[in-house]
């Protein structure tokens, strides 16, 4: 069979739990692309530890997906060298028997599988999952020996993958070679998040905010603003679909401000494309990102987004040709920005959502991505990939 037809072995690497405990971005990236590629004929099996607050079943299918969890005592530091110390016979035993490993989360797993996959001489695509591993992670200059150690190991990997403009700069500033770094996002499931939107009541916009209730996502910058443009009248309405430990705190500020009655805190929920498909408008107010998900389900369904100018989102979002940016925090601007989408009329929101939907079936669709990342996984060199997740955006979006 020729190479270029055969089925590929993949070993997913994921320093985190599988399937998360209540939502997880990178833990979701693995289990879209993993059940995309079963879906096109591709051998996928998901490696991971097994964290105290997991599942502690050693092996099992999971949506059909093998998933091995390599044990390790629960106690800090000797832990974490018993789990490093199996996770290296677990490659050395077993890693030759798959065609490549990706390693999300560059974390010490993705640097020792980096290390051994050189050794080995298996392709090992890297993906930084998020702006914090840059920033608070082993990737930060400032921390110790040790993740200066795991920063060397990491700069091995035959291919890294940028899911954003920022962080394939930053990692190119942080001595990664610049020919192993290829802009590749997030993929998106564009058939799930494709369904035909709902009419909506024209008075009464529906807003929505899908993530988790933590600092970084800036819900108490959106809650001022929305009591900014519109006060504490019934004008809009802003769904809120996911939870933590900000829950508490957000609904007093939502009380305290007057906006309570506008505002629907929903919770966490895995039908996230039903919520989209009843809104108008995506509002991802973040402080920092990697690449949301959320956004891409967004702008999949055609729904524009106001998003605040971080990591990816100023890279999908295109002011006025698909929804609206802002700086970080200000939130008269987001006021602004909200006040404008609520006046939009129908033929804009879909003019705009149009264009959402077209930007991310050019770069960030299953299709796209997955494409790129077989080619990895067969051993091309990432600087023989275009580039399309940074290009410029055409004038207009289409169908």
């Amino acid at each position: 069979m020729a190479a270029e037809s055969r089925p590929l072995r993949v070993l997913m690497i994921l320093d985190s739990c599988y399937p998360a405990v209540g939502g997880g971005g990178a833990e979701s990236q693995v289990r879209t692309l993993a059940l995309h590629l079963k879906r096109i004929g591709q051998r996928v099996t998901i490696l991971t530890p097994r964290v105290p607050h997991g599942r502690q079943v050693a092996i099992e299918r999971i949506e059909g997906v093998p998933v091995v969890r390599i044990p390790y005592p629960f106690v800090r530091g000797v832990g974490s060298l018993v789990l490093w110390a199996r996770f290296v016979v677990f490659l050395l035993r077993h890693g030759r028997r798959y065609d490549a490993w990706h390693a999300h989360i560059a974390h010490y797993l993705a640097a020792v599988a980096a290390v051994a996959g050189a050794l080995l001489g298996k392709p090992v695509v890297l993906k930084i999952s998020g702006w914090w591993e840059l920033k608070r992670g082993v990737l930060d200059p400032d921390k110790g020996l040790l993740a200066a150690s795991a920063r060397r190991g990491l700069r091995m990997a035959s291919a890294v993958q940028a899911i954003s403009r920022r962080i394939g700069a930053e990692l190119a500033r942080n001595g990664f070679p610049a020919e192993r770094i290829v802009a590749l996002p997030n993929a998106v499931d564009t058939s799930r998040f494709g369904a035909a939107r709902a009419a909506h009541d024209a008075a009464a916009p529906t807003f929505l905010f899908v993530g988790r209730l933590v600092p970084e996502k800036g819900l108490d910058t959106l809650f001022g603003a929305w009591a900014d443009a519109f006060g504490t009248s019934a004008k809009a309405r802003l769904l809120v679909v996911g939870d933590g430990p900000l829950r508490e705190p957000l609904l007093a500020q939502a009380q305290a401000s007057g906006i309570a009655a506008q505002v629907e805190f929903l919770g966490h929920r895995s039908n996230v494309e039903d919520f989209v498909a009843a809104a108008d408008v995506g509002v991802l107010p973040s402080t920092i990102e990697g690449l949301s998900n959320s956004l891409l389900e967004f702008m999949a369904s055609g729904l524009p987004t106001i998003a605040s100018r971080v990591s990816g989102s100023e890279d999908m979002v295109i002011d006025g040709n698909n929804g609206w940016l802002f700086d970080v925090g200000d939130r008269a601007a987001l006021a602004r920005c909200l006040a404008e989408a609520a006046a939009s009329d129908r033929a804009r929101l879909c003019q705009l959502g149009l264009a959402a939907r077209a930007r991310i079936a050019h770069v960030a669709s299953l299709e796209v991505v997955v494409g790129k990342l077989l080619a990895l996984y067969r051993g091309t060199r990432p600087a023989e990939l275009r580039d399309d997740a940074v290009a410029e955006p055409t004038a207009s979006g289409g169908a």
